[in-house]
């Protein structure tokens, strides 16, 4: 392992011998650990790698990165090193939004994705006027509450003091965001949402079939912007079974 990887990659359940390898991008104001369920119920042929982002954890001393196509361009150079396996993307809000940039940036050097995950995120052509990262750390806070990032009893002032500017940082960069034409993708996405997320609409995410030449499957689930927690064993098999049928074809 590179120190680069080290700093850049969780992996909680190291599996030197799988075949195969499904990197996780958390959300904004998120980290690698929100991963570590997922990571662990995947089949013994998957290894999960989850990306730390700076800013938190134990990267709370490592500048924070609010242009995503710089983190990127920073986290496609890491997982070059990891690309002697088939990655797959799983990718989550903003996470969807920085897997689809790296996607791309790999296929432009002709490391091709086995897929890509979008959750929760529309497609990057589909922009809404957001300006959240501008708001009081009050309606910050309100705004992660109300989509279920988090318990509002977990939140004291020792804990927002914490994950303030990180949240903030991830928003301003998801929201400053702007798709660049160009190359795409060839790998197949497949599209998670929940039915009652504000934050995309099912023609929002329909949308992400214009943005791969391959395949493109949309899922929607029953939940909110973090249907994920309640719906991990069908997520889980769904990831599993299209990495093992993508294997299989090879």
């Amino acid at each position: 392992m590179t120190n680069r990887e080290g700093t850049w990659i969780r992996r909680f359940h190291p599996r030197p011998t799988a075949g195969n390898r499904l990197v996780c991008f958390p959300h904004a104001g998120g980290s690698a650990t929100y991963f570590y369920p997922l990571s662990a119920a995947m089949p013994p042929s998957v290894e999960v790698l989850a990306i730390q982002y700076p800013g938190r954890q134990d990267r709370h001393q490592d500048p924070l990165v609010d242009d995503l196509a710089v983190l990127a361009d920073t986290v496609t150079t890491v997982l070059l090193d990891c690309a002697d396996r088939p990655l797959t993307f799983f990718g989550h809000s903003m996470g969807a939004t920085l897997a689809f940039e790296v996607a791309r940036r790999l296929e432009r050097i002709g490391v091709v994705p086995a897929g890509l995950f979008a959750s929760g995120r529309r497609a990057p052509t589909c922009h809404r006027e957001e300006a959240m990262h501008r708001s009081s750390d009050q309606e910050l806070l309100r705004e992660v509450v109300e989509l279920g990032g988090t318990e509002p009893q977990l939140i004291d002032d020792e804990v927002a003091r914490m994950i303030l500017p990180a949240l903030r940082n991830d928003y301003r960069a998801v929201e400053t965001y702007r798709y660049e034409p160009g190359s795409d993708l060839t790998c197949p996405v497949i599209a998670f949402i929940g039915d009652a997320d504000p934050k995309v609409t099912s023609s929002e995410a329909q949308a992400w079939a214009g943005h791969t030449t391959g395949e493109f499957f949309l899922r929607i689930f029953p939940g909110g912007h973090f249907y994920l927690k309640e719906h991990k064993s069908v997520i889980v098999k769904a990831i599993s079974d299209h990495i093992l049928t993508a294997g299989a074809q090879r």
